[in-house]
């Protein structure tokens, strides 16, 4: 991130050569702000720079030119450097990679894009709603708490003086990941591995399991700071790499060895496969829907949707959407950072605003045809 930051202080320093007052103060504070925003978003950035940056109504349009000048010299700036140009003329060209990789397909990245995508995973926010546990503990609720009540008039002679309050404990809201690193997958493993221990690595409490034709857990090997230390941890502890795909017996497995271990029903699973399955579609029907009783969110992840005519029609797709809450992408930068977005904007009582899509889409797959279906269960696409 570091570069990216020199090239928008730089930023500020030409808008302090144009005569908008910008000390020191303003560059520190706006190094600061870039850690808190997507830096793939250039309205993001935009935004972040005027809020930072601009104080005076006057100097807008100083700013607005200026802004605009730096983003397209970025986009031709591939070796500048090279060229002999000034750092100041190198304006944004972090941002204009990464720009153009938010929508590149993750089977197609290079090992300096693949990089890049890495950076940009470690600085997303995960924030997943927060959920009311079944303890009580002091607060300012609305129910009183008696027992306190209680023991505070011993002190007074049996005089109850106060009604002290009770509310339930907030606990941040677990999530259990199950990803298919089956050799369907194998042109995404890399990366979406990378995504796993992105988000096992931001918040606590996340649960990480892989699949092909058995399940491993990986939760304490993705809890490794360096990623290239995660990855080679996670190598060795799984035997079936590439091999051949069967989600119901995972998930058989799942619900066997760890279930109660893991998975309680304020979680949020999150499943990450393309849905080629070989074993029998009944039994992953049952274990899906299983999984989906068990927990608060059913979110599974599938890097083929949005590709050229892709449409649900496997068995075993078929079998379990019905009781999958959402059905998303998650074949680009961008559609990690949408995936982010939606996780925070999930609610308590989420899952029951998608029942009659969910129902809808089961019903049109057994009668429909074409990619349309996929758009049933992913609105946005």
């Amino acid at each position: 991130m570091s570069y990216f930051v020199d090239n928008l202080v730089a930023l500020g320093r030409a808008l302090r050569r144009a005569g908008l007052p910008i000390g020191t103060d303003r560059l520190m504070t706006l190094t600061e702000a870039l850690q808190f925003i997507d830096l793939s978003s250039e309205e993001d950035v935009r935004a972040a720079c005027l809020a930072v940056l601009v104080q005076r109504p006057e100097d807008l349009p100083v700013f607005e030119q200026a802004f605009h000048h730096y983003r397209g010299q970025a986009a031709d700036s591939d070796g500048a450097e090279q060229a002999g140009m000034s750092h100041d003329t190198l304006i944004l060209r972090t941002w204009s990679d990464l720009d153009r990789l938010a929508d590149k397909d993750f089977s197609e990245l290079s090992d300096d894009e693949r990089a890049a995508v890495r950076a940009a995973l470690a600085r997303l926010t995960w924030n997943v709603d927060d959920h009311r546990s079944r303890r009580w503990i002091a607060g300012r609720g609305r129910r009183i708490d008696l027992r306190r009540a209680l023991q505070r008039s011993l002190r007074t002679g049996g005089d109850i003086t106060t009604l002290p309050r009770r509310q339930r404990r907030i606990r941040p809201r677990p999530i259990v990941l199950l990803c298919d690193v089956s050799g369907s997958m194998e042109l995404y493993t890399r990366t979406l591995l990378l995504f796993a221990h992105t988000l096992s690595r931001a918040r606590g409490g996340v649960e990480a399991f892989l699949f092909a034709t058995r399940l491993t857990r990986v939760t304490h090997e993705l809890r490794a700071a360096a990623p290239d230390a995660a990855m080679a941890a996670v190598s060795q502890s799984v035997r079936d790499w590439s091999g051949g795909t069967r989600i119901g017996d995972s998930l058989r497995v799942f619900h066997q060895r760890w279930r109660r271990r893991t998975l309680h029903g304020n979680a949020v699973v999150i499943l990450v496969s393309d849905g080629w399955d070989r074993g029998d579609p009944q039994e992953l029907r049952d274990q899906i829907a299983r999984l989906q009783r068990s927990c608060h969110r059913l979110i599974w992840l599938n890097p083929l949707i949005g590709t050229i005519d892709y449409a649900p029609l496997t068995r075993g797709l078929q079998a379990a959407l019905p009781f999958v809450d959402d059905f998303l992408p998650v074949r680009t930068l961008r559609d990690v950072r949408e995936l982010a977005l939606h996780l925070g904007a999930l609610t308590r009582h989420g899952r029951h605003r998608n029942v009659h899509l969910r129902r809808a889409a089961a019903a049109r797959l057994g009668s429909d045809d074409g990619p349309g279906r996929d758009r049933l269960l992913h609105p946005g696409m």
